[in-house]
């Protein structure tokens, strides 16, 4: 003879199938992400990998028109060189290299999510 299951327990048991498969799910995607290789910086993250730089670099100078950044893409990832007036390149480095190590740490922040490595040079 069959024992009759109690709704209480049947519940339960609905529950655990469902966990379960949930937990499976999740091993499926976190599987998937480990196979999944590294993509390339796309040219809208390296865009907004510029523009940052742009926007700090014109922000700290006095000649905001003479900042020029420049994009170099090749197999180790981006370089990003930063160019400026002569008398503002101490502002772009800060006292003991601060400054410039505050952006280099957003650049490789921004290239890690990217999946990729960038550099940035001052010039």
């Amino acid at each position: 003879m069959k024992k009759k299951e109690s709704p209480k327990e049947k519940e339960s048991q609905e529950e655990k199938e469902s966990q379960e498969e949930k937990e499976s799910q999740e091993e499926k995607e976190s599987q998937e992400e480990k196979e999944s290789p590294k993509e390339k910086v796309s040219p809208r993250e390296a865009k907004g990998m510029k523009e940052l730089i742009d926007y700090i670099a014109k922000a700290i100078v006095n000649a905001p028109d003479e900042v020029v950044v420049t994009e170099e893409t090749d197999e180790q990832g981006t370089t990003l060189k930063l160019q400026v007036a002569d008398d503002d390149k101490g502002r772009v480095i800060g006292k003991q290299g601060r400054v410039a190590q505050a952006m280099r740490t957003l650049i490789r922040v921004m290239a890690a999510k990217a999946g990729t490595r960038a550099t940035l040079e001052i010039i």
